[in-house]
């Protein structure tokens, strides 16, 4: 029996952004990812005596966009927060973070679930220093007998953002942090390579009973980093708590790991409370206050937001699943929208980029971003196809070599004699050689067969190497099997 038979998931997510600054938060140290291992630190992101912070600006303008992209109230008045815990990743013994007053509140978003759009609400936004890492000597930090810390990662600028609990089953969760990072993409907030560590979520999971508006007792897993491992963990820990719970044992609230290897999650502490981290407003930086001119400023520089472009590309006639697979990435949704400038049909183009066009990029594990084919190119090439100068079958041989040499259609067509042959006395001596080579499928066609007729056409378009066009052709062998 599943959990879900009998209980209900309960779920928040808090989800910790990286932000996409070149210098960390309080001090200039470069935030660029990949470093040999403590060589991004200063005496400030060290923690060492006698420095102070200064507020890097843009972390406060990208947390203002954030919280307009997430229909946050902005605040007027914010501050910095101490919270104060030991960890070896985290070298001054404290977190510069907020707490009771941040920067973004109140909020939400919409994703789509079976039963319709659903609200998730977003409790706070806030923006906080992240800590070092530990570089474990084992795959895990339990299967290790040492960990050394790369302090690189210190003091890199980080939003959280916390959700309500509203989650109520895995897929809400996954449509929930998929639009989320998202949002955080098409903003600019933050590159969004999860694979690097930018986007980190901890989950929050608990279960009661169908019909029960009381929560149960929750567990939080830290530090998932890719949406496979949240959709695995949170099944695991469900089913988990329902095993306990049908036995009559209690849910101890605490801190759990995700194993990725063994597909488990592992206690690791019990769960802190707030005041276990004695907060208290931080010494050496001063109050944020934030003025409506500069939130005006700042909403008036908001790019196109993911629901938007969604609905925008379905009233060119997309359907919801083309709408949503463009919209996956800001960089396969900006390639299009570049392409359709230049005068290409929407749904075509859309099929090319999510077909064809993907398979190449898939095979080099390259982006839209760096793609060899620019949509100019691509446009120019549908253009070809639109106006009959080639064919589809070899627009695809022709995209290929786009691919590999950078030439634009044009030339390609024209260097390797690509172009379609509409010319129908040219086309009609083919057509009769086909035909009189092929007296057994003629006979099938007469006798009523009409998947001759594909048999022929094949053959005339293998004799003219996939150039005749495959309108004439089709015209052609009728009039001539007609007679």
């Amino acid at each position: 029996m599943s959990f879900s038979d009998k209980f209900e998931l309960v779920c928040g997510v808090e989800t910790h952004v990286e932000m996409a600054t070149k210098t960390k938060i309080f001090c200039g140290c470069s935030t660029e990812f990949g470093g040999e291992q403590n060589t991004h630190v200063c005496p400030v992101c060290l923690g060492l005596p006698g420095v102070l912070p200064v507020l890097n600006k843009e972390v406060v303008n990208l947390a203002i966009k954030a919280g307009l992209a997430l229909n946050c109230i902005i605040a007027e008045y914010s501050k910095f927060d101490r919270k104060n815990y030991y960890y070896p990743d985290l070298p001054k013994n404290y977190q510069t973070s907020q707490y009771d007053l941040p920067i973004c509140k109140n909020g939400w978003l919409e994703i789509n679930t079976p039963c319709g759009k659903k609200k998730i609400g977003i409790t706070r936004v806030h923006m906080e220093e992240d800590a070092g890492k530990l570089v474990h000597s084992g795959e895990t930090i339990t299967t290790s007998k040492s960990s050394g810390v790369d302090y690189n990662r210190a003091g890199v600028p980080l939003l959280e953002i916390v959700s309500e609990p509203d989650l109520r089953s895995v897929d809400e969760v996954l449509a929930y942090l998929e639009e989320l990072v998202q949002i955080m993409d098409y903003a600019g907030i933050s590159d969004c390579r999860m694979e690097q560590g930018s986007v980190r979520f901890d989950v929050n999971v608990s279960l009661r009973p169908r019909g029960s508006s009381e929560f149960g007792t929750r567990t939080e897993i830290k530090n998932l980093n890719s949406f496979n491992s949240v959709r695995r963990c949170l099944e695991y820990e469900s089913e988990r708590q329902a095993e306990l719970l049908l036995k009559g044992e209690k849910v101890e609230q605490e801190t759990r790991t995700w194993d990725e290897g063994q597909g488990i999650t592992l206690s690791l502490r019990s769960k802190e409370e707030a005041h276990d981290y004695r907060y208290f407003p931080e010494p050496d930086l001063v109050p944020i206050i934030i003025e409506r001119e500069w939130v005006e400023r700042i909403r008036a520089s908001l790019s196109e937001l993911p629901a938007a472009k969604r609905e925008r590309l379905k009233s060119l006639g997309l359907s919801e699943y083309d709408a949503a697979v463009l919209t996956s990435s800001k960089a396969m949704a900006d390639y299009f929208d570049e392409a359709f400038t230049f005068g290409v049909d929407a749904k075509t183009l859309a099929n090319w980029i999510m077909g064809d066009l993907s398979a190449l990029l898939k095979i080099d594990g390259c982006s839209f971003e760096n793609s060899p084919v620019s949509p100019r190119q691509l446009a120019g090439l549908l253009n070809l196809i639109k106006d009959g100068t080639i064919s589809g079958k070899i627009a695809k041989a022709v995209l290929e070599e786009i691919y590999k040499t950078g030439k634009d259609p044009e030339v390609i067509v024209k260097e390797k004699g690509l172009a379609q042959i509409s010319d129908a006395g040219a086309l009609e001596k083919i057509v009769e050689g086909v035909l009189a080579a092929n007296t057994k499928s003629v006979e099938d066609y007469l006798a009523g067969k009409e998947t001759a007729l594909g048999y022929l056409v094949g053959q005339v378009m293998k004799a003219t190497q996939g150039r005749a066009n495959p309108g004439l052709v089709n015209k052609l062998l009728k009039e001539k099997l007609s007679r």
